[in-house]
């Protein structure tokens, strides 16, 4: 049987989707694919479905990128069109579902839950409703289920608008950070797997009154991965992150820097559950016996205040703060924490399994356990850009696949880098 392309498969899914959960009241918003909780404005006007959907040439051509979608299925058996309002439609179900499947839809059909929902009840054998939900993104995850969320926040004041601009949001869906692909140490997993018990355990943690869980402390220089793993749990956690370096909200007007910690720690307290991360740590909550005039000195009061008033087992709000420079904290500011967790230089190991995260789909020909002996005091941020650049060197040069001689150039860069930093001389 000739097989369909994938273009009209494509818009046949979309066209079997709007059928089926028009008619399946008991599906929801978790039944749509990402591509179709767009195609029919999930989110737009609230959380509920809106019913009926209606697939016409303009949301086709949205969706798909399509021109003129009829045109595609003119001559389909199971496929109307209404020329007055554009629209197309299914005109019987059960012969368009066979079509779908005959004609090379069952991919699709197992990754779409409202479809799967319809075959695995008609007895369709080898689809499954229950794993096509499980491997759907969550819509909780998504950018769209952010805005909505975000949008009362900024309608509040101009003060809350601003503070928004303050902070980068981020939803789960659009971090690229994995702990699939972070080499972790087996501390930092740990960790992980406790700020998961606590979240399933919340309600008997919140009846003990047990609530000093969830307040993170990430020391450790440049380039470690604090960053990368705080971007990490927002994915495996299924949370929207508020990123913050608290050198962008300090003000050079009395009181601005402590208004603006409020209204951040506000915004986190709205968006719960969500993690609020802040970086540069220590850019305000150094020790107070410092030199530091009044207003800095308030500032930090604020923030110990602000930490004192969130917490992941009351408010939903998973609290991290990044530092590179541990020494200079306030004494108050470490009480605050319950898990203090360092990132060091990779050793040789962990060098080797970071390289090869970094080059899992790249052709290399140099020896990678070599290489991590050879790459001594390099971060993981020192080693993605030795890669880059050897990357770059190869593509430059007409090549895909990576030598050791690009490996080189890499290596001397970042030995550049190091060494303006470090403030040394950089030898030509």
């Amino acid at each position: 049987m000739e097989m369909a392309d994938h273009t009209t498969l494509r818009l046949m899914e979309l066209l079997l989707t709007a059928e089926i959960v028009n008619h399946e009241i008991s599906l929801g918003i978790p039944d749509l694919t990402p591509e179709h909780r767009e195609a029919f404005g999930v989110g737009k006007n609230g959380s509920e479905l809106n019913r009926p959907f209606v697939i016409s040439n303009t949301t086709v051509k949205r969706v798909l990128g399509v021109e003129d979608a009829h045109q595609l299925v003119r001559t389909h058996p199971f496929v109307g069109f209404d020329d007055f309002g554009q629209r197309l439609s299914i005109t019987a179900l059960d012969g368009a579902a066979r079509w779908f499947l005959d004609r090379g839809g069952r991919p699709m059909a197992e990754a779409n839950p409202a479809l799967a929902y319809y075959y695995e009840k008609a007895g369709i054998e080898g689809i499954a409703y229950d794993d096509a939900r499980e491997n759907n993104p969550l819509y909780e995850d998504s950018r769209a289920f952010l805005e909505r969320r975000i949008a009362p926040i900024a309608a509040e004041s101009e003060e809350m608008k601003e503070a928004l601009g303050l902070v980068t949001l981020r939803a789960p869906e659009e971090i690229e950070e994995s702990l699939e692909f972070f080499v972790a140490t087996p501390e930092q997993l740990e960790v992980i797997g406790k700020i998961q018990v606590a979240l399933r355990n919340r309600e008997y943690l919140r009846k003990h009154q047990i609530y000093q869980i969830g307040r993170l402390l990430f020391l450790g220089p440049p380039g470690t991965g604090k960053t990368s793993f705080a971007l990490s749990l927002a994915k495996v956690l299924h949370m929207p992150i508020l990123e913050v370096r608290l050198s962008m909200i300090t003000s050079q007007y009395l009181g601005e820097t402590s208004k603006n910690i409020d209204r951040i720690f506000e915004i986190a307290k709205k968006l719960t559950p969500c993690i609020l991360f802040i970086d540069e740590f220590d850019y305000v909550a150094r020790t107070r016996d410092s030199d530091d005039h009044g207003a800095m000195k308030r500032a930090v009061n604020t923030l110990l205040m602000s930490i004192d008033h969130v917490s992941l087992i009351r408010s939903g709000v998973l609290f991290i703060g990044a530092t590179n420079h541990p020494g200079i904290l306030d004494e108050a500011v470490w009480r605050r924490f319950d898990e203090v967790l360092p990132f060091s230089l990779p050793d040789a190991g962990m060098r080797e399994r970071i390289l090869n995260a970094i080059t899992r789909n790249i052709e290399v020909s140099m020896d990678l356990p070599t290489l991590a002996l050879r790459t001594e005091g390099f971060s993981g941020a020192d080693l993605r850009l030795m890669v880059k650049e050897a990357v770059m060197a190869a593509l430059i040069d007409g090549r895909e696949a990576i030598t050791g001689m690009d490996i080189e150039q890499g290596m001397l860069l970042v030995d550049r880098r190091n060494a303006l930093r470090k403030g040394g001389m950089v030898v030509p």
